[in-house]
């Protein structure tokens, strides 16, 4: 099995680092502990080519929004056809009313939507829905859970080591940016994740002085953790007896895991829901979602391209491919391969996989073969070093993961044959770790 050469993509990244901060445009499109980023030339399907001419099965999804792969000839034809019509009114179209019924239809905790461009302006716009709604500051936020880089909601997201998060049951306000404010955060209560006893204790001790509660429905952007039995049915009643908004972050899961994201897959309705990534299948899109009198509470959805017609066609039309027969039964089926093939070829070798799927999610972590319960919890569970090198291998092998995080995604788009390719990639490599 060859490994490619990336000449061009070094060059290229030399270049860029001249005119371009950090010669990237986004944070993980290099990891730390890469050299140089891969340079893309075009995308087709499951498949990335890069500028020397490689080939990679691609998990990243453009971290997530490409669930029906790349250049989908449907999707593409939906949005050539809007941008016939006009790219931007700054004024409401029948497109967008009738992308608001069939969100409303889909989304269980819906009755009313708003539209923002980003996954981090919905989580902004949520909390403050929730502040405006609930006339209270405080928000509840968990330990490795990622509600976009606005400064009040990015924190504790991921430390260098645990006890950098500080005291379990008073954990510390961790920043992530120089320039960030920590004043910013006052109002952010630090928690662990799928500790109920704890989060009650904290409300007790706060009295009246939370207007909500924010989590991932799992958590997705540190090492992948699931909630534990019970845990997400106890947040909703926490949250109902003590007049508080439950706030679920599906900016991940939402059309993912399944039509109806978290919700549907976990049967716990939220009060607001925030969305972006797959809702419009790789265009620029987000939403957040509510009860009618909570979405009432005053606040004014502000930006330029909000519910712009180009992201509505996108939407549309990912919805309705996403909602034919068999798309999620297939997304599923395929992603178990990968899931199954995968623990097969660790314990050929030997090697010591957690490796699970939710709905076309799927993560593969190393050093433990146990689910973790919260963040704390991959400082001493998860060997990072091993998948470092698994990732690096993979990509020199035509296999392209998520570089830090263990989480990879699956599109339509997906096939057997990736699946085979992946597999054959994974017995080298994972073989290559035995010796």
């Amino acid at each position: 099995m060859k490994t490619y050469k990336t000449d061009k993509s070094r060059e290229l990244y030399e270049i860029n680092k001249r005119y371009l901060t950090n010669g990237v445009a986004s944070t993980l499109h290099k990891s730390p502990y890469e050299e140089f980023p891969i340079f893309i030339d075009h995308a087709k399907g499951s498949r990335l080519y890069d500028v020397d001419g490689n080939m990679y099965v691609d998990y990243m999804g453009g971290f997530g929004p490409m669930i029906l792969g790349y250049a989908n000839e449907e999707l593409n034809d939906a949005v050539a056809n809007q941008l016939t019509l006009g790219s931007h009114f700054a004024a409401p179209t029948v497109s967008l009313t009738q992308l608001c019924e069939r969100l409303v239809d889909i989304i269980p905790c819906a009755e009313r939507v708003s539209f923002e461009s980003t996954g981090t302006e919905a989580d902004m716009h949520a909390v403050q829905t929730a502040r405006a709604y609930t006339g209270k500051e405080k928000i509840i936020k968990f330990e490795g859970h990622y509600h976009g880089w606005g400064e009040e909601l990015r924190v504790s997201c991921s430390a260098d080591t645990e006890s950098a998060l500080g005291p379990r049951k008073h954990p510390w306000r961790v920043l992530h940016s120089m320039g960030q404010r920590r004043a910013a955060s006052d109002n952010v209560i630090i928690l662990p994740w799928n500790d109920l006893e704890l989060v009650k204790e904290t409300i007790k001790r706060e009295g009246n002085n939370i207007a909500a509660i924010i989590t991932e429905p799992f958590i997705c952007n540190s090492e992948l953790t699931l909630p534990k039995p019970g845990f997400l049915e106890g947040l909703r009643e926490i949250t109902e007896k003590n007049d508080m908004l439950l706030i679920f972050d599906e900016v991940i899961t939402g059309f993912r895991i399944a039509r109806g994201g978290a919700q549907e897959y976990f049967g716990v309705v939220p009060d607001l829901a925030t969305y972006a990534k797959a809702i419009a299948g790789g265009f620029p899109m987000s939403c957040i979602a509510g009860k009618a009198e909570i979405m009432d509470a005053n606040l004014n959805a502000s930006g330029t391209f909000n519910g712009n017609p180009i992201s509505v066609a996108a939407s549309l039309n990912t919805l309705e491919q996403l909602g034919r027969p068999g798309v999620y039964d297939n997304l599923n089926r395929i992603t178990k391969m990968i899931v199954n093939g995968t623990c097969e070829i660790a314990e050929k070798y030997g090697l010591n996989i957690y490796c699970k799927n939710v709905g076309s999610i799927w993560l593969l972590q190393f050093g433990t073969g146990q689910p973790l319960s919260d963040l704390r919890d991959s400082y001493h569970m998860v060997d990072k070093k091993t998948y470092q090198f698994v990732y690096k291998e993979c990509l020199r092998r035509g296999v392209r993961m998520h570089p830090l995080r263990g989480r990879s995604y699956v599109s339509t788009a997906h096939n057997e044959e990736d699946v085979k390719y992946t597999l054959d990639v994974f017995d080298k490599v994972f073989g290559m770790i035995k010796k």
